[in-house]
């Protein structure tokens, strides 16, 4: 027999030499540290492999320490085989395919995180009414129907994504009461707006054409809807008070970062009652509370979002008193010039 032969049969003698309590104790270490792996990245790891290679190494020097005569016959020989083999021939069989590596990068945040919006509901999720009773001298079906109206309108007016991104508010027009629905439209979008001069498309949210684009498709909606009876002008019937968050997450058009968030507060007020035989739904004050994060110094009913970079807002610069906050819904400045906010 060759020396080389006698080598590989005296070192294999030694590798088998290495008790099966051993072989279990390295099982279950390599168990342990497979199950503490976190949850999300359950895959093998690269830990485990070595943890093998240097589990052998340690039952070899049990080895040596019950047959040392063994050893003394061939120095160097160990030391000499272990930096010669393949070392994928002493891992746990092959490493499967899915636990390459993989990007771990973190993952994107939010545009709400950060902000109260975050645990706001989801878009339309977030408008619900109360239930409906009679109340005004109106049935509990009319109630209903004003409920509903009700929240239809809120979503033409801040959800509707034609709406939103500068078009016709057709979503709106068509929920009007006819004679409001004159009206309305007479008011829309005038050619040249003036300072004190007011336009209908104040009634909804609209970002001004080319200023804006949406960071995501979500919109986040905190608010509540009450309702009471009233008389007034020979008229009996309900008034439903809407008061609504609209948070959206926008960024300047073809630039994803940064992104920053605007807030559209509808404060407003709708009458139900009978005329005629006519259940008549009106609206007596809508979306009367503005829109944060955007500039005030523009009079043409669209919101133009205030950007870290664009050119100072004269209104701004001339507000008084103390910031208000954005989100908070009972915060009802009556005041309708410009108000500095805490932030968006």
């Amino acid at each position: 027999m060759s020396d080389i032969e006698d080598v590989d049969k005296r070192f294999n003698e030694l590798t088998a030499q290495i008790d099966r309590n051993e072989q279990r104790k390295m099982n279950k270490a390599a168990a342990q540290e497979w199950a503490r792996l976190p949850r999300v990245r359950r895959r093998r790891n690269r830990r485990i492999a070595a943890f093998t290679v240097v589990a052998v190494m340690a039952g070899a020097g049990l080895f040596v320490a019950y047959r040392p005569e063994v050893v003394s016959m061939i120095p160097g020989v160990v030391s000499e085989r272990f930096s010669n083999m393949d070392v994928d021939a002493l891992r746990l069989g092959q490493v499967p395919e899915e636990t390459t590596p993989v990007d771990v990068r973190p993952p994107k945040l939010s545009p709400f995180e950060g902000s109260p919006a975050k645990n706001y509901a989801d878009g339309a999720k977030g408008l619900v009414m109360p239930a409906a009773r009679a109340t005004g001298g109106l049935s509990r079906k009319d109630v209903a129907t004003a409920l509903q109206r009700t929240r239809d309108m809120l979503k033409a007016s801040h959800l509707d994504r034609k709406t939103l991104m500068g078009g016709k508010p057709t979503a709106l027009t068509k929920l009007l009461h006819s004679e409001q629905r004159v009206w309305f439209l007479k008011n829309l979008d005038h050619r040249s707006p003036k300072k004190n001069a007011w336009d209908s498309r104040y009634w909804v949210t609209s970002l001004a054409p080319k200023t804006a684009e949406l960071a995501t498709d979500v919109i986040k909606v905190k608010g509540r809807t009450k309702y009471s009876d009233f008389r007034e002008d020979g008229r009996s019937g309900v008034r439903i008070r809407v008061n609504y968050l609209f948070v959206y997450a926008i960024h300047r058009p073809g630039r994803p970062e940064p992104t920053q968030r605007i807030i559209a507060h509808n404060l407003g007020e709708i009458h139900a009652y009978r005329e005629n035989g006519e259940l008549v739904i009106w609206l007596a004050d809508w979306n009367a509370d503005g829109v944060a994060g955007a500039r005030c110094d523009t009079y043409d009913g669209f919101a133009h979002p205030f950007y870290d970079d664009s050119v100072p807002d004269e209104e701004a610069l001339k507000a008084t008193g103390a910031p208000v906050d954005p989100y908070d819904l009972d915060d009802d400045v009556d005041d309708e010039r410009c108000s500095l906010t805490t932030g968006t």
